[in-house]
Formats: structure tokens, C-alpha cells, sequence
């Protein structure tokens, strides 16, 4: 029987690429290159002799230096990853004076000649060196034509290859991750040893078989600095160049042994770790068993559908059934389990800050409060939340939560738990791994963690998924994931910055439910970043409105939408906000023109207009009678809001004005992009703000 067989498409692109022909200019440079390359390995596989090579390779002397080579590359690697994975990680995390200089020292032996490189080490390490006689004479050490210098000249030479391959993958990795575990709890040692580490193991690795391969061809350095003394100092590299004086055909098979080795390494580090995207992609995309693939939306399929059953969407969102959730039928009744009692919940923990920097403010909060933190883009509310976790030059908090003063504390002694915009999953870990992460930097034993975990994340409906990784969640499912992990880590202050905006609508209406229900109860106080005024409306029990690091307001849901003192704010909550300053019983718009009001603040205040959009009027000619703010217009955008539709109106003799109407009031003014319309406001229906 037959099977079609799907192309790959990759492939296929390439094929059907208009335009793909290599220039000629190109090409013949490049198979000149190639050729330049290949033509010594040719040489090499040319002239062995093939009939007597397990002969000269199983020779005294060539097995001799062999496993010493074995040993002083195995060495150097050890050495290399000892002093190299911290050099690297300081050349990648901390700026410092003279880091330009340490890494032109780093560099500076895979451009230096290797005789050359033996002979400093002479100079530095050498009986007359600088440190050779406090050596000698302290610990009796001489690493002149002794193994150890063999060691240490391979470690000279291989090391910055470690080095500069492992800054690159942790300069390339996303400081939120080491940031988010150190506010869930973690020390910087366990950060570094079970974060930062494993995302980087590809390029440590690599770095390490580059490290280990350079080290086992070593020759200038070796043999300038210990010595040519077989069984203590002759390496494999030095047998070769002993053997091509007296038996070439044995050097040719030495080399041919050389030569596999490294290219073993190269072909390793291709297949391995340095794999393309597409290869990469391709390995995210299936588990052990190669049985799923993301769908096109971002979910998870199996053979069956959606992971997590079939009321799981590919978005990550859950489908109501019955007015409940119904993401995790599997898990419902764990769902429904209260959680692990908490050994501090009778603690109450208010909140006490000042905040100088960037963003400038004082903030205090009672224990079980909610602050939204809302503002434009660049108005300091991400740098707010870095300064209460002590994570930013731009701005210091001096924080007490409770009795605790925190601001001398480092961020993983805070008690400061932090979901940042992407989440941060650690992508080595599962989704209950991730979740138990602060339980267990805190010293809970695994079990309790794991049973606490998975209880937080049952309760935000992915609890099916407790054992996918993040690779293989959507990006609403990780979202919850990020939040059961900073929930579960029992902060006495939490900030999240946009924990929902990944979420579907009926997604978030489940998670704002459940996280309303846990800050209901929570002794410390929550943080919330968002851009969503049902968030901020009913999740919190305060608004701190930011604009340019400064705040503007800080008061209850109600008043803020009563009376919003920023524009943005006031747009953010569907209404027209204009700027300006009272005068004559009116406002002088800061955009030009005047805007008469019923309730006229003092000349020279300077004020907030807020119209609702209900309270525009759209005409095709200009209205008589009551209006006493008249504007000609031109629509330039018309939107559907619900049942009602939303008309941008532009005005060369006002601001932007935009007025909600009827389809059917929209369908008789026949109103369409370029439209040329009239627009009033009542004098009564303007709302002046002070600001």
C-alpha cells in the first residue's frame, strides 16, 4: 500500500524561490574557499596507510601520549569550566570598570601565537617567572615540564572558548527569568545553579566540547612551556610532530586520529546544539512520544484535540458550561479542594513605600488592598514594580512591609513575588515544576510544593496540564501558570504586571474570579499594572493613576471614573478627556479653541474636560437651540462598541472628538469615513477636573 508523502515545505520554498541562483561572483570564491579547506583533510586521507594504521595507532608510544592527552584535556576542561563559567557569566550580567580590557584578555590567546603564549607562561609560572618562585617555595609546585603544565598551558590556550560561547547564550538570555526566580525566593546561588544554568546548557556545552577539542591538539604552548618529556609532557599533538621525523606514514595516522576527533566534536555540536530554527522548532513542537503539535492558534493538539479535554480551547481559553469552567474536568474535584493551609496566613503585612528615581511617589496600603497601577506607556508603572522588588538603578523604594524594613534586603529576602508581562516560565521545567519553584526555594519539602502546586493550578483551570512545559502550553495557559506560581509562593506583597492581557475574555472573567477570591483573603497587598478598566474597576480597591513617573491619582474605582485627572485615563475609560485652563466662565483648550461649561472653575486653574461620548451629538447641518458648543467636522473613523457604534470625529476648531450613536441614528445621517458632519455638547454635560 502506498503512502503520500507531504513535502517539505521549507525545502519546496526553496525550490519554487524566485530569484534563489547563486551569483557567479559568489560562488566561485566560495568553492575556492572550499576546496582551499578541503584539500589538506584530502591530502591526509590520501597518504595514510590504511593496512597499517591499527598498527601505528596502537603503538607504546602513540597510546602513551594518547591517554595523556586524554588526561591533560580532561583537566583543562575541568579547569576551564571552574574559572570560565563565572568569568563568563560576569562578562555577560555586571557592567564594571575595565570589562572592555578583561575581555580583550579573554580573547587575547586565540589571536596570540602559541610559542608565544608558552613563553608568557614561562615569564608568569615559570622557576623565574613572577609566581613560579612564591610557587616553589610555598607549596612546592613546579609546573615546568611537569603534567600540571601541561594542564596549565592547555588551559591558556582553550579556555576562551568556553568563555566567549557561554557569554553569548547568557548575554542572549532574558534577565526576567533570574529576576522572577529571585522574587519568588530563590538565593543567586540557587538562581545560577537551577535557572540560569540549565536554560543555558546548549551553548555551555558547546563552549565545553570546543574547550575540551582545542585543549587535545594543543602543541606551541605545550611544548615551549612544559617541555617535550614523554609519559609526563608529550601529548598526542607532539608525538605527531616527533613521528614525522623519523616515520611520516605513523605521523599521517596520528593526524588522521586527530582529525576524526575534532571533526566527531564539530559534527556533534551541529547536530546537537547548534541546530537551525527550523530543526529547534521542530523538537519544541512534539513530546517524548512525538504524539502532539501547537495548533495554528497556539494551543496544543494530540491525536484527539485539544490537551486538557475538549472543553480546552487551542487560545488557552476555557468554555463556560453551566456558568463553570470546565478547562480541567479531569481535575475538578481537586479544584474544588481548599488549599494548604498557609503557616503565616494569621500575619498581616501593610504596605509602606517611598519611591525616588524615575518614579517618584509615596505609597502605603493596608493589608487585603488592591492597587491598580494604570498610565501611558513610559510612565513608570514596570518601574515601579523594579523598584519595590529592588531590581533597578532607575528608581529606589524605601519598603517596609509589616514590621520588616526591606530596603537594604535583596530581592529573593523581599517576600516580593512578581508575574512580569511575559510570564517568564522557565522552560526547563514543567508547569508544576515551575509553580512548586517558591515553595521550594523556600524550603518546603517537594511533596507539600508539588501538592500546593498542583491545588494553584487546578484552581486556574490548567491543572491538566500540570506536566507540559511552557513550549507546549499556549500563551493564555502559561499566563495562568505564571500566576498560580507567584500565587503559590505566599508573598506578603505581589505585583503583577498585566496578568491577564494574554488571556480570552472568557478566560480572564474565570481567572479575575479566582484571584479576586485569593486577594480576598490575602494579608499582604497586591499591585496590579494593567491597560483594562474592568481590571482595574473590579479588581482593585484603589487606582494609582502614573504619568511621567509622577502620580496623578490615587482614589477609588468610582471616583477615578467620576473624575479621571489624566487623559489618558479618562480615554482609557471610553471618554473624551481635553486639556486646558479656565477662563471667562469657560475653558481655553490647550490645542486651541474655547469649550463653554455650566460649572466654571476659577480663572487660571488648570483643568480636565471629560465628555462622554453619549453626550455628542452628530448632525449633517449645524444645530440650532440649547448647544452652546458648536463644532464642523470631518468622520474619520467609525467603530462598533457592543450594540452602539463609536464616530471619530476631526475638527480644525477642536480636539478629537469621538461620539457614540445608534446603527440606525448612524444608518439616517448616511455617515461614512469623510463624512462632513456637526458635533455638540451641551454645556451641562461637560465635566470639569482639576489637575
Amino acid at each position: 500500500m502506498s503512502r503520500l508523502r507531504t513535502p517539505d515545505p521549507v525545502r519546496a520554498a526553496r525550490r519554487r524561490a524566485p530569484g534563489a541562483r547563486t551569483p557567479v561572483a559568489l560562488a566561485v570564491p566560495a568553492l575556492l574557499a572550499v576546496a582551499f579547506l578541503l584539500l589538506p583533510l584530502i591530502g591526509v586521507l590520501s597518504r595514510t596507510s590504511w593496512g597499517e594504521l591499527g598498527t601505528h595507532l596502537t603503538s607504546p608510544a602513540v597510546l602513551q601520549a594518547l591517554r595523556l592527552s586524554l588526561l591533560v584535556s580532561c583537566w583543562a576542561l575541568g579547569l576551564s569550566l571552574l574559572l570560565g563559567v563565572p568569568l563568563a557569566w560576569l562578562l555577560a550580567r555586571v557592567d564594571f570598570p575595565g570589562k572592555v580590557l578583561v575581555r580583550s584578555l579573554v580573547l587575547l590567546p586565540m589571536v596570540l601565537p602559541p610559542t608565544v603564549g608558552g613563553v608568557a607562561l614561562l615569564l608568569g609560572f615559570g622557576r623565574r617567572g613572577l609566581l613560579g618562585p612564591w610557587l616553589e617555595n610555598t607549596f612546592g609546585i613546579v609546573l615546568p615540564f611537569h603534567t600540571s603544565g601541561a594542564v596549565v598551558a592547555a588551559t591558556f590556550v582553550a579556555m576562551p572558548f568556553l568563555v566567549i560561547s557561554l557569554e553569548g547564550t547568557l548575554a542572549g538570555l532574558r534577565p526576567s527569568y533570574e529576576e522572577t526566580a529571585a522574587s519568588l525566593g530563590a538565593s543567586p546561588v540557587r538562581v545560577f545553579c537551577t535557572v540560569t544554568l540549565p536554560m543555558v546548557a546548549p551553548g555551555l556545552a558547546a563552549g565545553a566540547a570546543l574547550t575540551w577539542a582545542r585543549a587535545l591538539g594543543e602543541f606551541g604552548a605545550t611544548i615551549t612551556f612544559a617541555g617535550n618529556l614523554p609519559g609526563t609532557t608529550q601529548t598526542l599533538p607532539l608525538q605527531v610532530y616527533l613521528l614525522l621525523q623519523d616515520s611520516p606514514e605513523a605521523a599521517t595516522s596520528v593526524s588522521l586520529l586527530l582529525l576524526v576527533i575534532a571533526m566527531a566534536v564539530l559534527v556533534c555540536l551541529r547536530g546537537r546544539w547548534m541546530g537551525g530554527p527550523n530543526e529547534r522548532s521542530r523538537r519544541a513542537g512534539r513530546d517524548d512520544g512525538g504524539r502532539w503539535r501547537r495548533s495554528a492558534g497556539g494551543g496544543v493538539e494530540g491525536e484527539g484535540g485539544a490537551v486538557g479535554g475538549a472543553a480546552t480551547r487551542a487560545d488557552g481559553g476555557l468554555t463556560e458550561v453551566d456558568g463553570g469552567s470546565a478547562g480541567a474536568p479531569a481535575h475538578a474535584a481537586r479544584a474544588a479542594e481548599p488549599l494548604a493551609p498557609e503557616p503565616s496566613a494569621h500575619e498581616r503585612w501593610p504596605l509602606d513605600a517611598e519611591v525616588t528615581g524615575f518614579t517618584t511617589l509615596t505609597l502605603r496600603a493596608d493589608p487585603g488592598t488592591t492597587v491598580a497601577v494604570v498610565g501611558p506607556n513610559g510612565a513608570g508603572k514596570t518601574t515601579l514594580l523594579r523598584a519595590l522588588l529592588g531590581l533597578t538603578p532607575r528608581a529606589r523604594a524605601a519598603l517596609r512591609l509589616g514590621e520588616t524594613d526591606a530596603t537594604a534586603l535583596p530581592p529573593h529576602r523581599r517576600g516580593v513575588a512578581w508575574v512580569p508581562q511575559d510570564g517568564a516560565l522557565f522552560p526547563h521545567l514543567t508547569a508544576l515544576a515551575n509553580t512548586a519553584y517558591g515553595l521550594r526555594a523556600q524550603g518546603v519539602p517537594r511533596a507539600e510544593a508539588r501538592r500546593t502546586a498542583q491545588q494553584w493550578l487546578d484552581r486556574l483551570g490548567v491543572g491538566a496540564l500540570a506536566h507540559r512545559r511552557p513550549a507546549q502550553l499556549s500563551g493564555g495557559q502559561a499566563q495562568r501558570v505564571a500566576l498560580a506560581r507567584a500565587l503559590a509562593a505566599r508573598p506578603r506583597l505581589l505585583l503583577l504586571d498585566e496578568p491577564l492581557a494574554a488571556l480570552d475574555q472568557t478566560t480572564r472573567a474565570h481567572v479575575r474570579h479566582t484571584l479576586r477570591g485569593h486577594l480576598a483573603g490575602f494579608g499582604g497587598v497586591c499591585l496590579i499594572v494593567t491597560h483594562d478598566p474592568v481590571e482595574a474597576v473590579s479588581l482593585a480597591d484603589r487606582v494609582l493613576v502614573l504619568d511621567g513617573g509622577r502620580a496623578l491619582q490615587d482614589a477609588p474605582p468610582a471616583e477615578v471614573t467620576r473624575h479621571p485627572r489624566s487623559p489618558w485615563v479618562a480615554r482609557m475609560l471610553g471618554r473624551n478627556a481635553w486639556p486646558g485652563t479656565a477662563a471667562d466662565g469657560g475653558l481655553a483648550l490647550t490645542g486651541g479653541g474655547r469649550l463653554v461649561v455650566a460649572d466654571p472653575l476659577p480663572d487660571g486653574t488648570r483643568a480636565l474636560a471629560v465628555i462622554a461620548p453619549e453626550a455628542v451629538s452628530v448632525h449633517l447641518d449645524r444645530p440650532t437651540g440649547s448647544p452652546r458648543n458648536v463644532w464642523p467636522g470631518t468622520v474619520r473613523e467609525i467603530t462598533a462598541a457592543g450594540s452602539r457604534l463609536r464616530v471619530l470625529v476631526t475638527s480644525p476648531e477642536a480636539p478629537d472628538l469621538v461620539a457614540e450613536i445608534t446603527p440606525a441614528a448612524a444608518l439616517e445621517l448616511g455617515l461614512a469615513d469623510g463624512a462632513a458632519v456637526w458635533t455638540s455638547v451641551k454645556a451641562t454635560e461637560v465635566t470639569l477636573v482639576a489637575i
